[in-house]
This record gives C-alpha cells, structure tokens and sequence, in this order.
C-alpha cells in the first residue's frame, strides 16, 4: 500500500511539471511526452495513461534518468520508440 502512495505521490509530481510547462496544442486530458533514448519524439497521450502500471515503470525511469528537472521542460521517457508504441497500444486497447 505505500508503494502505491509513493507512486502515486511521484506521478502528482511529474504530472504538476508537465502540466506547468504545457504548450496549447494539447488537448484538455492529454499530455505531451518525448520518448526515445538519444532523439526525442513527441507524443500526446491521454491523462489515463498515467494511472497505468506499465506506465508507471516508464515514469519511475524517468525520473531516474532525469529526475523531475530535465531541460526539455517536458515529460521525457527513456526508451525506444518501439516500445513506448507498443505499451500504448496495449493500454489503449483495455
């Protein structure tokens, strides 16, 4: 039960310094993030996702990686493209 507090704490946390640094092409319950591991692409997924547990371990590495400051000024995912495709599919699938 607390690991699922502090994740949720961490998710509140990233989700207040998305939402600070959010652009206006990104529609009301969405987010923008940058995914990949030397170039970044962006992406604008749903709010939801965030609550996901596949999702939630890409965050974790994140911050990890970036921490909650990160020069983009953006949400940044660390991984292939490929992956990050694959796991929204499957979450938008459910």
């Amino acid at each position: 039960m607390g690991i699922r507090l502090l994740r949720a704490v961490h998710a509140k946390q990233i989700l207040r310094r998305v939402l600070s640094t959010a652009v206006a092409d990104v529609p009301k319950g969405h987010i923008a993030v940058y995914v990949g591991e030397t170039e970044r692409k962006r992406f604008v997924v749903p709010v939801s996702y965030l609550k996901h547990p596949s999702f939630q371990s890409l965050l974790s590495q994140s911050e990890e990686e970036f921490g909650f400051d990160h020069p983009m000024g953006g949400l940044t995912i660390p991984c292939r493209e490929e992956i990050f495709l694959s796991l929204t599919r499957n979450i938008s699938s459910l």
